[in-house]
């Protein structure tokens, strides 16, 4: 396979940007930036996303069977490079964003555009990440958006040039 074929190619692909969070049973809060998020059903409403295999917030969703998306949009790109490192919870706050529990005890970041909380259905281990089926339980927008819903959301290339993710 021609490596930068394969690279380019995939990063053909539009991303949108999103918090994952979730919290371990000992109160542990995970949150980390992630951009391998799609929906996957319309009934059951299913979303499916690929976490990195060794992140905390991988071990929690496989220990709790519950996580979040929390949608970012545009402008909050020092949100999205904030997590793309790991925090310590502080109280109700996590790398310095507030959030509140949804309705299954999942963390919701308060700055966020919208959410989705999700049980988890199905798991697909290959590779360095694993693919999570989430059924949507419950669903929040902070933020209406003017025109299409699509285009209040981050993208990917939005962070600048020389940011990528795939291939």
């Amino acid at each position: 396979m021609n490596e930068d074929a394969k690279k380019t190619a995939l990063r053909m692909i539009p991303y949108g940007l999103f918090v994952l969070t979730a919290e371990g049973k000992d109160g542990s809060v995970a949150a980390a930036t992630i951009n391998w998020a799609t929906q996957a059903s319309f009934t059951p409403p299913l979303v499916a996303l690929g976490v990195k295999t060794d992140s905390g917030a991988h071990a929690i969703i496989k220990e709790t069977e519950k996580f979040a998306l929390n949608v970012l949009g545009k402008g909050q790109q020092s949100m999205a490079f904030n997590f793309f490192k790991s925090h310590e919870r502080e109280g109700d706050s996590i790398g310095g964003e507030p959030f509140e529990k949804s309705p299954a005890g999942v963390p919701l970041l308060l700055n966020t555009i919208a959410w989705v909380e999700c049980k988890l259905v199905d798991t697909v281990e290959r590779g360095d990440h694993s693919i999570f089926v989430g059924e949507v339980t419950e669903a929040g927008v902070r933020t209406n958006p003017e025109g299409r819903a699509d285009d209040a959301t981050l993208w990917l290339k939005d962070l600048g040039e020389r940011v990528f993710y795939g291939g």
